[in-house]
């Protein structure tokens, strides 16, 4: 399993730092997070290798190999969101993104690989746009939907007749904005916290590997099986 410097050297080698900046930047952003998390790169593979070895320890059980990767990646969230904080480092600006980045492969990854294991095309753009609307939350997105602010689930988009790019910018600016404010700080409490001395490291690997959590219980919930899986 990929560790959380192998993480961190995959997403700085194939990311540049990002920050606010509209639909545009939270795109590029966060079409680039994607790119890293499905196909992997350096020592960390990508969601399929990742999917089809937890499979293969799982003796072919799709549901068991999708509680083991859940696992794996709150352990792997854990320790990134640990590194990139020990020592207060997130109230220096730029490491900010570096964290929201790193913190973001690991949770797309572990979504498209459960994905891939529902039998989704995580190459089909419209499942790629529902990948990070996962991102979003399952509390979050139902507010979103009720208040009609977004239209419908990942997994009505994932099955959707046509890729919607209006949307997918949207869904990435609700998703990136998010990051901001949960791994970011944003909040005074949070942000005063982190800015201690390994104190803030343990804040933030406990808050990397609730979001993980909580993100992967509801992708194993809303994308439900849809076909066999092809070699």
């Amino acid at each position: 399993m990929a560790t959380a410097r192998d993480v961190g050297r995959a997403v700085a080698r194939r990311l540049q730092p990002v920050t606010t900046g509209g639909p545009q930047v939270a795109g590029s952003a966060l079409r680039r997070i994607v790119e890293v998390a499905i196909d992997g790169t350096g020592r960390l593979p990508g969601a399929r290798v990742a999917a089809g070895k937890h499979l293969e320890r799982a003796g072919g059980s799709v549901d068991e190999a999708i509680e083991s990767i859940i696992d794996s990646h709150i352990r792997l969230g854990t320790a990134q969101g640990f590194v990139t904080n020990v020592g207060g480092l997130a109230t220096a600006a730029l490491l900010v993104p570096a964290n929201i980045a790193g913190v973001a492969v690991v949770q797309v990854r572990m979504v498209a690989a459960i994905a891939h294991l529902r039998g989704y095309d995580i190459n089909d753009r419209r499942v790629r746009t529902a990948l990070v609307m996962c991102l979003i939350g399952g509390e979050q997105l139902g507010r979103r939907i009720a208040s009609g602010k977004l239209p419908t689930t990942p997994m009505a988009v994932a099955t959707a007749p046509v890729f919607d790019p209006e949307l997918d910018a949207q869904v990435a600016e609700i998703a990136f904005t998010g990051l901001l404010t949960r791994v970011g700080g944003k909040h005074l409490p949070l942000m005063i916290t982190r800015s201690i001395p390994l104190v803030g490291g343990g804040v933030g690997a406990v808050l990397d590997g609730m979001a993980t959590y909580h993100i992967g219980q509801f992708a194993k919930k809303e994308l439900v099986q849809r076909r066999a899986i092809r070699s």
